[in-house]
């Protein structure tokens, strides 16, 4: 409260710029009250996150801001050495980056389960379950499109519907729940098993995964008929999608093959964005947080961080 009167920042305030103030005030004070003083430095921040669209972007903004300011007190070491373009931190560094970006995502969300702030510390692919996080070994890179439709959602409504399906028909709903979970352990052997074996078969046996879990969603009440859209037009390019985070609108994602053909990505990203939809094709299981030397970065980046 405190914090929120000094930034004017209204009681009740959701506004993500405001939402952010907060997080940095409170990180930036509480990890020079338990490590020592943060240095006087200018902090710029840009992305290319989309916020409210359920792709995670507070949790990376914490986790970069907690991994910075844990590091500019001394709190972490600096991984760079003279000659490197990027470094990791040590996993000791990385489980207490992690900790604060957690806090961060306190002050943001309030109660928020960890998942996407220990995605953004390790990267790669974690498995989560009854509030347990474990990294899974060895997973491949994969190329996906990644879809905003645009439609506003409400996470909290959402869970609400679901329980009250469950409530009203858990004879039907807990077997689905059931079988969803059964496409998460499949879909953790195929992952797990493609780096020591990159077969190209793994890939049909991922898009059905894809297939089978999207119509399992659409059961459920999270699914939406601009979801159903993308997974149409993506389907009339050959290609298998499914919703992304909380559903109910928000973002789906697509797998794309290595043999993919790039125009059948155009053609696709193309009648996505005539259905009013933003696309960008990106890679899943990335490392996490990492600390880039400025030579490093790309002239894109170099210039929005002067811009700002």
């Amino acid at each position: 409260d405190a914090l929120k009167e000094f930034a004017g920042v209204a009681a009740g305030a959701s506004a993500p710029e405001s939402l952010a103030t907060l997080a940095f005030l409170y990180l930036c004070l509480a990890i020079s009250a338990k490590y020592g003083d943060v240095p006087s430095v200018d902090i710029l921040v840009w992305s290319e996150l989309p916020t409210g669209a359920g792709l995670g972007s507070s949790a990376a903004y914490a986790v970069c801001l907690a991994a910075a300011l844990l590091t500019a007190c001394g709190a972490i070491s600096c991984p760079l050495k003279e000659g490197e373009s990027s470094a990791r931190w040590t996993e000791e560094e990385l489980t207490l980056i992690n900790s604060w970006a957690f806090q961060g995502e306190r002050v943001i969300h309030g109660n928020p389960s960890g998942v996407d702030n220990a995605v953004g510390t390790w990267g790669g692919a974690l498995r989560y379950q009854s509030g347990k996080i474990a990294p899974l070994k060895r997973v491949p890179t994969l190329r996906i499109l990644l879809t905003n439709t645009k439609v506003p959602r409400s996470t909290k409504v959402l869970v609400a519907g679901v329980k009250e399906k469950i409530l009203k028909f858990p004879a039907i709903m807990n077997p689905v729940l059931d079988s969803i979970d059964a496409i998460s352990q499949e879909c953790q052997s195929v992952l797990e098993a493609m780096p020591a074996n990159p077969s190209p078969d793994y890939y049909p046996v991922l898009e059905e995964l894809f297939d089978i879990n999207q119509h399992h969603l659409n059961v459920i009440g999270v699914g939406h008929p601009s979801l159903d859209r993308l997974c149409r037009v993506t389907a009339s390019h050959g290609l298998h999608s499914k919703l992304t985070g909380a559903g109910g609108g928000g973002c789906g994602i697509t797998l794309l093959r290595p043999d993919t053909s790039p125009l059948a990505v155009e053609a696709a990203k193309r009648d996505l964005c005539a259905c009013g939809f933003e696309c960008w094709e990106t890679n899943i299981g990335a490392p996490g947080v990492t600390l880039h030397s400025a030579s490093s970065l790309n002239a894109e980046v170099l210039h929005a961080l002067s811009e700002s």
